[in-house]
């Protein structure tokens, strides 16, 4: 993985001239179509699109961007941040595409994270010359995402990358700040991501993987690329990527709040209440694996020694996203998804239903998770934390789909029923 350092400019002639640049395509292979086989996940992700789904129907102005998966959420990284990817494969043909919609989808889900730190990570291949976007296109896109967007980005991720997409930042040098330029990184295989992110958690198209291997096979002997880390069988006392019920069982007492959660949320209800952006922020990544390697040891951890507070948050966001299956379950998942369509007057009681529902380790650990959350929120004019702004950090931590990814129209009715249930807390957990 390597980082270029690209120069600032400022705004100068060469700015101007940009726009009327006509370069030569490096990339005018044309690609097989993407793989017709859908895992179950991305079938369920291709009905949400259909006329008769409640999440983006066919008159919505989006739908058109959406049904092609170009951009996705994928939980959040090694080191606590929230996952953003685009997929180049997946854009269609000039023809078939509005260009200036997928910049407003894509800023779109960008305001949802924006507030916090997050990483970017582009697939490049199957960028062709059919699907290419304009290069007055991209100096226009990257004037639209003002400091806003720049300043809680910590990095971004080109995997596989080519003389064009390298070449194209040469050429927009002039545009492109130091600060920002040092946060672009060149991936040229998959398992370099490892350090960044599990690679299981994200929705990799079958061709990007694909020519992945291609890339591999191609190497010298001797030249062979990092390979991803083998997966270590489970420690006899681990936590982290637990089931709930196992968790249970092995409490001393059956507690069935898992220790991890009560670690930090009462490490965080007496020191993370009034911290600005708790949630928000990443923590070092070092202290985060030392933290669950810790407690996968069955040692004692101690965060009132470390008094760190965004360690302890990144550690509770952590634990619930490595759950092999999500706090509110893949059983609710439909129900919630489609929480919207419920009247007013009846969510509540909805909310109940469903809540009742859930195993008891899972109800209970939910309940004490909820609870703390709504002490957040009760200092939000200081910490800045609303319900809103805790659905959106929660809501993907609280639930998804089979496969990890989820794009822009599934993430806004989970964090949108996850900021109803905190709304209703008091109500609901009676």
């Amino acid at each position: 993985m390597s980082s270029e350092l690209l120069v600032d400019l400022g705004e100068d002639p060469t700015t101007a001239q940009l726009g009327q640049l006509k370069l030569t395509t490096i990339e005018d292979q044309q690609w097989p179509a993407d793989e017709t086989t859908l895992s179950k996940s991305e079938t369920d992700m291709s009905q949400r699109f259909d006329a008769d789904s409640p999440h983006l129907s066919w008159d919505h102005p989006f739908y058109d961007i959406a049904r092609h998966q170009i951009i996705e959420v994928a939980g959040d990284d090694n080191f606590g941040r929230k996952v953003i990817v685009f997929n180049a494969c997946r854009m269609p043909p000039h023809h078939q595409l509005d260009h200036h919609k997928l910049l407003m989808y894509l800023k779109g889900t960008l305001d949802q994270y924006v507030e916090s730190d997050y990483t970017l990570i582009y697939f490049h291949h199957g960028l062709t010359r059919e699907n290419k976007p304009s290069l007055s296109w991209l100096r226009d896109a990257y004037r639209e995402f003002d400091r806003k967007y720049k300043k809680n980005i910590k990095a971004l991720y080109i995997v596989h990358p080519t003389m064009f997409i390298k070449t194209l930042l040469i050429l927009f040098k002039p545009l492109i700040s130091l600060k920002f330029g040092r946060k672009i990184n060149y991936v040229s295989y998959l398992s370099e991501l490892e350090d960044v992110v599990k690679c299981e958690q994200l929705i990799i198209p079958a061709r990007v993987k694909e020519y992945d291997n291609k890339l591999r096979a191609s190497l010298k002997s001797g030249a062979e690329p990092p390979v991803s880390p083998l997966h270590s069988p489970p420690l006899p006392n681990q936590v982290f990527g637990v089931p709930l019920a196992i968790l249970k069982q092995r409490s001393p007492d059956e507690d069935p709040v898992p220790v991890v959660m009560r670690d930090t949320i009462n490490f965080l209800s007496e020191q993370g209440l009034e911290i600005e952006g708790i949630f928000r922020r990443s923590a070092n990544v070092t202290l985060v694996k030392e933290t669950q390697l810790q407690y996968n040891s069955g040692a004692t951890v101690n965060f009132r020694e470390m008094e760190d507070v965004h360690l302890a948050a990144v550690i509770l966001k952590t634990f619930l996203r490595e759950l092999p299956e999500p706090l509110l379950t893949y059983q609710l998942y439909n129900d919630i998804v489609n929480f919207s369509s419920v009247p007013t007057d009846s969510q509540v009681e909805q909310l109940k239903t469903l809540m009742e529902s859930l195993p008891e380790e899972n109800n209970v650990s939910l309940r004490y998770l909820i609870s703390f959350l709504a002490q957040v929120s009760a200092n939000s004019e200081v910490n800045k934390m609303t319900n809103s702004n805790l659905a959106v950090v929660f809501g993907p931590n609280l639930l998804w789909g089979r496969d990890n990814a989820m794009s822009l129209s599934a993430i806004g009715p989970i964090n949108n029923f996850t900021r109803i249930l905190l709304d209703q807390q008091h109500l609901v957990f009676t």
